[in-house]
């Protein structure tokens, strides 16, 4: 009989598997990799601790929207709408336009650079990623374009082996990671890029709109925390592994040192492999990390505007039956390649939109804390010292972001 109950514990748990690993495979996103290596270049292991840190920030976060999506049904732009109005659902639909616009550009810019280290142009590889990227989606089935997403994203794992070749120096990594930086603007500008870089608007969005159109009930709340608990620890120790790589090959530059491509970073982590070997794992892991998470703030921009707008949003229906909704999904693919296609492909870029990204965490995270204590049943409803730790947690990410992204641009 316990076999027949562990056997059934472990089916409920591969079919309600996916929205949490999704969106984290998507949250280490070309951004991410770049704001990753920037720090370990500038900074050696001096921000590898924060990565640790913010594995249960980001699993806090994630899991208030499987919490929100679960027991309400419904997705976080249409629980906004339903419980602050329609003027607040828009504000908030707004920052998430401005955050989805950035990060596609990031990822397809990721994408252009992976060409260029082929000596493919981006007017080749930008297309034919936009168009992979709407033949994904159109399918009209949610599990096929989560199955396709998670094999996309498991190219990221490449990092850990370029990590592993990069022998990093124990005494060093040690040493260093305890080496806090906290009054140099610079070291701080970073700390705020890597919060961005880790919760996002569109993040939210997507995993709370996920469940609710995957039909996820409140006996699959155990599973689905398990999903987001280990889509964060994944997620983070990617970041880790591309700052100590990073650190371990070019983390002597000083805060000076600056990367100009994805190309740059390649030349940087993979002459440890050989040239023909380490251009391939890199490109492979940069790939991953751009198409899943190109997918995942699209749909998450098309499904954010339809509960607000009131369209149908969902990817159980075909093109034909959702034109709203798959329309706003194919202008932010095919906007996005356009975008990359005329512009440089500079880390700067990349670094900056975390910054944003973080500036725009007091309303991403607002909303959720407040719908937590406000839109939940009540044997649900955030409550006690748990309500105390979320608001606290919450509180201090927003912060010491804000903070970051402002003094860092402040001379």
């Amino acid at each position: 009989m316990s076999q027949q109950v562990a056997g059934r514990a472990r089916l409920q748990f591969l079919a309600v598997f996916g929205p949490g690993l999704v969106v984290m495979l998507a949250d280490t996103d070309v951004g991410s990799i770049i704001t990753a290596g920037q720090s370990g270049v500038q900074w050696g292991y001096r921000l590898l601790l924060l990565q640790f840190l913010l594995v249960p920030i980001l699993y806090v976060v994630q899991e208030l929207t499987v919490r929100l999506g679960i027991f309400t049904g419904r997705g976080h732009g249409e629980l906004i709408r339903d419980t602050f109005g329609p003027g607040w659902a828009w504000v908030s639909a707004a920052g998430l336009a401005v955050a989805t616009a950035g990060a596609l550009l990031t990822e397809f810019s990721g994408v252009a650079g992976v060409g260029e280290l082929f000596g493919v142009p981006r007017q080749v590889t930008l297309p034919l990623a936009a168009t992979a990227l709407l033949a994904i989606v159109i399918t009209g089935s949610y599990r096929r374009v989560e199955r396709a997403a998670i094999l996309i994203g498991a190219f990221e794992l490449a990092f850990f082996g370029i990590a592993l070749a990069a022998r990093p120096d124990p005494a060093t990594l040690a040493a260093q990671a305890l080496d806090l930086k906290l009054r140099d603007p610079d070291y701080v500008y970073l700390i705020a890029a890597n919060i961005g870089a880790v919760i996002m608007p569109w993040m939210v969005f997507y995993q709370q709109s996920a469940i609710a159109d995957k039909r996820l009930r409140p006996e699959h709340f155990a599973a689905a925390r398990w999903d987001t608990a280990i889509g964060a620890l994944v997620t983070q120790l990617v970041m880790a592994a591309v700052l100590v790589a990073a650190a371990a090959t070019i983390g002597t530059g000083g805060p000076q040192t600056t990367l100009n491509s994805v190309g740059d970073l390649s030349r940087a982590l993979t002459p440890f492999l050989g040239p023909d070997l380490g251009r391939i794992v890199f490109a492979a892991g940069v790939l991953g990390a751009g198409l899943v998470a190109a997918i995942v703030a699209s749909l998450a921009l098309a499904w954010g505007l339809g509960e607000v707008a009131g369209y149908r949003r969902s990817l159980e229906y075909h093109p034909f039956e959702a034109r709203w909704f798959y329309g706003v999904y194919a202008l932010c693919v095919a906007g996005g390649a356009l975008l990359v296609g005329i512009v440089p492909d500079l880390v700067s870029l990349n670094v900056g939109v975390q910054v944003m990204n973080a500036l725009l965490l007091p309303l991403v995270l607002g909303f959720l804390v407040l719908l937590a204590v406000r839109a939940l049943p009540p044997s649900v409803r955030l409550r006690g010292a748990y309500l105390r730790l979320v608001v606290v947690v919450c509180a201090l990410t927003c912060a010491l972001g804000v903070w970051g992204g402002i003094g860092g641009l402040t001379p």
